[in-house]
């Protein structure tokens, strides 16, 4: 029995919708959740939606399963109704509380003249030279290849004595704020002696200055405007011709998903028939094509970035990095890494000793060569421009770049030519597979010997997001090890020699087998009568085999506890299957992202941390690493943060066979949101060892 994962991802963007409605969030905070929701939908509509309809249209499959993912496309386009009904009515909510603390999302048409006329200069100004409508009475306008993905349009009807003129504007929020303040002295009303604070979006700007926009062009005595938002298809196609680089190949493949088939079309629900029986037209939308009505406003998206115009309390409270007292107590990040194995965890500890530590690799005299993998880095990488500096410096620099990272592959490319520019060795790995590994690994002399120092996490090199995700970092100088690490490497380079492993998990090659024979150590032990135990946080699982042996471990007696953050395939609860599986889900400010593996051994507790989700991709068709922890202290240390995880009542959703996200039951217990008790945490555990 498996759920399905595309309906498990739902019920998970479910949970993003708890939190914008959980009053014990910050008012702000709920509204930056709605564009968490709908950035999330976006992607899923790109990537999860498109397979299904390819499945559909391409008859992968026997008939049989067709019909199957028929009726998932049916379930999906059901629930994500449902799922929009209920984030309007939120939307709706949250704008009425934002007027509480004298904060209004106001429309143009409640404009008062004397802001009407502010907005008029403003559209000139600021707006209007970001505008060039596509007129849709041209025969020659594709529309279809013209909408970019996911942008946020208007489309336009001018009626007159004649016929009607329709035009498609997009607003140019690549350009410009979504979220435009009016000025304070421009609003007359005020709240218990206060100004209320104005922001209109800048699609009213648009829609309230269509006429200047249109006028002298066509003739008219009335103009109306709806919201629309077209999602593509995120696949693409890539020319296996020999005479072009990847990274031409893959710039080709990007400019496809302009072209790429539509998967959903939202729309204004207050859009005219007629409007949107042309739009489907001109789009060529068919039956199997997801066609939403929505409110006023497309794109919720940039809601992430909605400003905070009021009082501090309005948005969370500052959390600052705490600092690692190991890297604090020695000069160097090299004497730090060589006095005993390090952990972080970001973002309650400061990724700042990350490209401290590359950044003192560029100019040490000692330091001979850096290896590198880059999945997703910062538009602004402090870590890239000290690998440039490593090479100025005569150090040998390589980089495992991944352009198939979904949606950061320009990003990829324009660091990886201004890379091979600076004399970086650049490498894309293996072509049929994704390299998803977080791995560093810097060579040094040391006293005629070559010591290596090694990097194995969970997240990715990025300053942005370790800000915003929860990971692990483990630095180490073990040699063993480090050793496995250039052999991971090795493997990247040349895939056709052997390697053998025997203390990293790596795939693809050798994680299905190993995680196993993990489990089925567990089940020797239970059906042995011996404790057996198996804990474990990942964001996905997913993978039919692997499921399917953690029902087999439940039936021989294997006490397990999952914790996850997205799909979850297994059905806990099941009397004679899985009664004894528990899972929860944790939804909170960070993002839960850092995967670790906990099994019991008898006693002899074996934990890993890794960057592979139990997925078929993460184990089959990815490059990834999973590494054992050996220092006790620091074992302790992930063990009472799963422990903390695992007891907290205030953000933990039980993962049941419906997925019906109820929060874990609190009863007379103390308060426990995990996040926050794991900062204390570690600020208390650095406090003791200072």
């Amino acid at each position: 029995m498996h759920f399905p994962r595309e309906l498990s991802w739902l019920s998970f963007n479910g949970r993003v919708l708890q939190e914008a409605e959980d009053e014990r969030n910050p008012l702000i905070e709920r509204l930056r959740f709605l564009g968490i929701y709908s950035n999330n939908m976006d992607e899923f509509f790109r990537v999860r939606v498109a397979d299904v309809k390819r499945r559909i249209l391409l008859k992968k499959y026997h008939s049989d399963e067709q019909e199957d993912a028929e009726q998932l496309l049916q379930d999906i386009q059901h629930i994500v109704l449902k799922l929009g009904e209920r984030f309007n009515k939120i939307y709706d909510h949250l704008q009425q509380e934002l007027k509480k603390h004298n904060i209004e999302l106001i429309d143009n048409y409640k404009l008062t003249e004397n802001q009407a006329a502010w907005v008029k200069t403003f559209y000139r100004q600021e707006v209007q030279r970001h505008i060039s409508p596509i007129i849709l009475s041209s025969d020659e306008v594709d529309l279809g290849k013209q909408l970019e993905d996911n942008a946020t349009y208007l489309m336009v009807e001018m009626t007159g004595s004649g016929k009607p003129e329709y035009a498609i504007v997009q607003v140019p929020t690549d350009a410009l704020s979504r979220f435009i303040e009016l000025p304070v002295h421009l609003n007359k009303s005020k709240k218990r002696g206060r100004f209320r604070r104005q922001i209109i979006l800048l699609d009213d700007i648009i829609v309230h200055c269509l006429t200047d926009l249109f006028a002298g062009f066509f003739d008219f005595c009335e103009v109306q405007a709806f919201s629309l938002k077209l999602t593509r298809d995120a696949e693409y196609n890539i020319s296996d011709t020999l005479d072009q680089s990847l990274i031409d190949k893959m710039s080709k493949g990007i400019k496809q998903r302009l072209k790429s088939e539509p998967v959903r079309l939202v729309y204004d629900a207050h859009m005219p028939d007629h409007m949107l029986k042309m739009l489907k037209k001109l789009l060529g939308y068919s039956s199997n094509d997801a066609l939403i009505p929505g409110g006023k406003y497309r794109n919720f998206k940039d809601f992430i970035g909605f400003p905070n115009i009021g009082h501090a309390s309005l948005e969370f409270p500052p959390m600052p990095a705490l600092k690692s007292p190991q890297f604090e107590a020695h000069t160097t990040s090299f004497d730090a890494i060589r006095s005993g194995d390090i952990l972080l965890h970001y973002p309650y500890h400061s990724f700042g000793y990350f490209t401290e530590w590359i950044r003192q690799a560029s100019f040490d005299p000692k330091v001979s060569s850096i290896k590198m993998t880059m999945y997703r880095v910062a538009k602004h990488s402090r870590v890239i421009q000290s690998l440039i500096d490593a090479v100025r410096n005569g150090k040998q620099v390589t980089v495992v770049v991944e352009l198939k990272a979904r949606f950061d592959e320009e990003n990829n490319i324009h660091w990886s030519r201004r890379m091979t520019e600076a004399g970086i060795q650049v490498i894309f790995g293996l072509q049929t597979l994704k390299t998803h590994s977080k791995l560093c690994l810097v060579s040094r002399q040391e006293k005629g010997k070559l010591v290596k120092y090694a990097h194995v996490g969970t997240g990715n090199f990025n300053e942005k997001t370790a800000r915003i995700y929860t990971d692990m970092s483990l630095f180490t100088c073990h040699s063993d090890i480090c050793d496995e690490v250039d052999q991971v490497f090795e493997f990247i380079q040349y895939s056709y020699k052997p390697y053998q492993f025997n203390h990293l998990i790596v795939s693809p090659t050798w994680s299905r087998p190993k995680l196993v024979e993990l489990i089925e150590r567990e089940i020797r032990y239970a059906t042995s009568g011996r404790k057996a135990e198996i804990l474990l946080k990942v964001n996905n699982l997913v993978d039919q085999q692997i499921v399917d042996l953690l029902y087999k471990a439940n039936m021989a007696g294997v006490k397990i506890r999952i914790i996850l953050r997205g799909m979850c395939s297994l059905i806990p609860g099941i009397k004679g299957r899985s009664e004894n599986i528990q899972v929860i889900s944790i939804l909170d400010r960070f993002l839960e992202h850092a995967r670790v593996y906990v099994f019991h051994n008898g006693g002899e507790t074996d934990l890993y941390l890794s960057s592979a989700d139990w997925m078929t991709r993460n184990l089959d068709q990815r490059v990834e690493v999973g590494v054992p922890i050996y220092d006790a202290s620091i074992k302790q240390q992930v063990l009472t943060m799963l422990d903390i995880q695992w007891h907290d009542n205030v953000k933990a959703r039980v993962i049941d066979r419906d997925q019906s996200n109820h929060y874990v039951k609190r009863g007379n217990k103390r308060s426990i949101r995990s996040q926050q008790e794991i900062y204390d945490y570690f600020a208390s555990l650095h406090q003791d060892l200072s």
